[in-house]
């Protein structure tokens, strides 16, 4: 328990979000507010009952029309900015002072999209030699990759990073005006941290998750 809180406290500040492409503009108006909230709910009910992240966005990307048909994430990796592995993260993944833990920090895109930024501490030494080869030199997605391990996820907090209604809405609290301007939308919306492990229940991966605002990069319908 300890060593997770450690965990936590590692990954208190957030990724910053590449400038996306233009995101279609939704009103500022009630309707638009729930659908939103709803949306965010749906996403991270997907994440927590789906052990690979990966595919959960791929169905995302492609249920909403994020990017061309066929599209599939991508990891866009980012270099120059590790993190890495102290006490309290070997305490998660179990491992010693000694052993390997290697770090991988991507933007998961789908098409021009960036849908979610990631850390991700994993042990190479669990995973196949063919495994760490894709890891280290393709954008092929973590989760994609490591597939055939048949991993389990634990979710250690799935966070809300935005509120489109404010709390006891369903219960008579004041509304936010309805504006002239699009609905504004903060560059994150929500956040996971996570440790994936093999069936035998030695851990191998730890993840933080941070889901961008273009996962509602779809048009508004009027009169919806």
């Amino acid at each position: 328990m300890l060593a997770a809180a450690g965990f936590l406290a590692l990954l208190a500040s957030p990724l910053h979000a590449l400038e996306p492409p233009a995101r279609p503009a939704w009103p500022d108006s009630f309707t638009a507010r729930l659908a939103a909230l709803a949306l965010v709910q749906s996403l991270n009910a997907e994440l927590l009952s789906h052990a690979s992240a990966t595919l959960t966005l791929d169905r995302w990307c492609a249920a909403h029309r994020l990017a061309p048909e066929g599209s599939k994430i991508l990891a866009e990796r980012v270099t120059g900015q590790d993190k890495p592995a102290d006490a309290a993260m070997r305490g998660v993944l179990k491992v010693g002072p000694d052993e390997e833990v290697k770090y991988r920090r991507v933007r998961l895109r789908c098409g021009e999209r960036v849908l979610s930024e990631a850390d991700n501490w994993y042990v190479p030494a669990l995973l196949t030699e063919d495994m760490n080869k894709q890891l280290d030199s393709t954008d092929i997605s973590f989760g994609r990759v490591v597939q055939p391990l048949s991993f389990r996820r634990q979710t250690l907090s799935a966070k809300p990073l935005w509120q489109p209604l404010p709390a006891g809405w369903e219960m008579g609290a004041p509304l936010p005006p309805a504006g002239a301007a699009p609905l504004a939308v903060p560059p994150f919306v929500l956040e996971h941290r996570a440790v994936l492990s093999l069936p035998d229940g030695r851990p191998f991966s730890a993840l933080v998750e941070s889901y961008t605002a273009e996962v509602l990069a779809f048009p508004w319908v009027e009169g919806r």
